[in-house]
């Protein structure tokens, strides 16, 4: 082994165990396995984790960039607060890129495209046959980011992937309210978009998607309270 080796092998470690830790918090806090106001205790993550405190540290510190977790005054560190008093914002560029990305898939798939789209949705039926809530947040998320992938246009399928993992934890919540037994009609609505994006009817396409995000957003709303939507013409 060289000194070159031997340098490198611990920071290659270090690293791996930033990731993992990073990882790991991340996928509890938005499953929301660590809710809101959870308190975030070092000394007790590096007993689990079973590593120093520096890389929950730094694993800590990508997530406060993320807006995850909050350092207070007193200098404790707590799972993040949803935003409710400002849900009217991400709701906006939920829907739109909801309708964008379906109605560019419609226009720009490939044939390849459409076998990605359906194996996701055959997926996402399996799930919601399961209840299983995680399962259908994650295929539902690969099946809508697949359609983005198909309209060919990286600026908005990499904003509406950060919009589906940014709202992982208010779709926990969206599945909650069905007690995670999605209605069949949720996979019969991917399954209409499906036929549109196929037949390249990108008004029909534009107009599914409409009413398959917005009934997300109704829903969520009989949850929290929010005012007034953005209505563009596309």
């Amino acid at each position: 082994m060289t000194d070159t080796d031997t340098k490198s092998t611990p920071e290659r470690k270090r690293g791996s165990g930033v990731k993992m830790v990073y990882d790991l918090l991340r996928d509890e806090i938005l499953d929301l396995v660590l809710p809101p106001g959870s308190p975030i205790d070092e000394v007790q993550l590096a007993e689990r984790f079973k590593m120093s405190r520096t890389p929950i540290r730094e694993a800590l510190v990508r997530l406060a960039g993320e807006g995850l977790i909050d350092t207070l005054p007193n200098r404790s560190t707590m799972v993040s607060n949803i935003d409710f008093l400002n849900m009217h914002t991400f709701f906006d560029a939920l829907v739109l890129m909801y309708r964008v990305t379906t109605r560019l898939a419609a226009q720009y798939h490939r044939l390849e495209d459409l076998q990605v789209i359906r194996a996701h949705q055959a997926d996402f039926a399996a799930a919601v046959a399961a209840q299983d809530a995680l399962a259908m947040i994650a295929t539902n998320a690969a099946f809508h980011s697949a359609i983005a992938e198909a309209g060919r246009n990286a600026y908005f399928s990499g904003l509406f992937n950060r919009l589906l993992d940014e709202g992982r934890r208010i779709l926990r919540l969206y599945y909650q309210s069905y007690e995670d037994r999605l209605p069949q009609r949720f996979v019969d609505e991917h399954e209409d978009i499906i036929a549109v994006i196929a037949a390249r009817d990108s008004e029909a396409a534009d107009r599914l998607a409409t009413i398959h995000a917005e009934q997300i957003v109704q829903q969520i709303q009989k949850l929290f309270a929010r005012g007034g939507k953005l209505d563009i013409a596309l």
